[in-house]
């Protein structure tokens, strides 16, 4: 009888659990402190208008609408950010800590994929209107192998999911030669050709 009386309370427990994202507000929306009076404007954000009209970037790009860009989305648990691959761009190997991702391929073609805390591979080849979800936490990356451009819309539910590009992080960060030659079973040499490659465009 006690049992059957928890198992609901525990499944709501969980599921609560499951879709944690952002703190909750106890307000309808957040205000920065500088603004007296706010109207549509406030909750308008402008900034992803000029890339629909302009040619691709020559290397990977983000745009982002996230807390910082878009002061609205402050309390929300929702941002986006616009990913532009020209032919043969990478988004690096990366994972943000503090949300999944929804991808949503809205021209071209790319190759992705999610490596689990076993080291397995998931990876897709995703066409026109698909979408991949990466969960949160967890080594992602996307790829245009192809001949013509790509573009992809990113959804994450937290104003500020975060980006650890882990290229950047081994290399970037300033771990010793050494320990970065033992733990990779290589030599001094060979780091620092990495180090140097990662300074350049990609």
């Amino acid at each position: 009888m006690a049992l059957n009386f928890f198992k609901p309370i525990v499944f709501f427990l969980l599921l609560a659990t499951a879709t944690a994202s952002d703190p909750d507000i106890l307000t309808d929306f957040i205000v920065p402190n500088t603004s007296n009076s706010i109207n549509g404007d406030f909750f308008t954000y402008t900034g992803l208008r000029d890339m629909w009209n302009s040619h691709y970037p020559p290397y990977f790009t983000v745009t982002k609408a996230g807390l910082k860009e878009f002061p609205a989305l402050d309390g929300q648990s929702v941002s986006l950010s616009v990913l532009e691959f020209p032919e043969g761009s990478v988004n690096p190997p990366h994972i943000h800590p503090r949300s999944a991702e929804l991808l949503f391929v809205v021209d071209g073609t790319l190759d992705v994929g999610f490596i689990d805390t076993t080291n397995k591979l998931y990876n897709q080849t995703l066409k026109l209107g698909d979408i991949f979800v990466f969960p949160t936490g967890l080594v992602h990356f996307q790829y245009n192998s192809y001949k013509v451009p790509a573009t992809a819309i990113s959804a994450f539910a937290s104003v500020n999911a975060g980006t650890v590009s882990i290229p950047n992080t081994v290399f970037s960060t300033g771990i010793d030669d050494n320990i970065l030659a033992k733990a990779f079973k290589t030599d001094a040499e060979t780091v620092q050709k990495i180090k140097a490659g990662l300074g350049a465009k990609p």
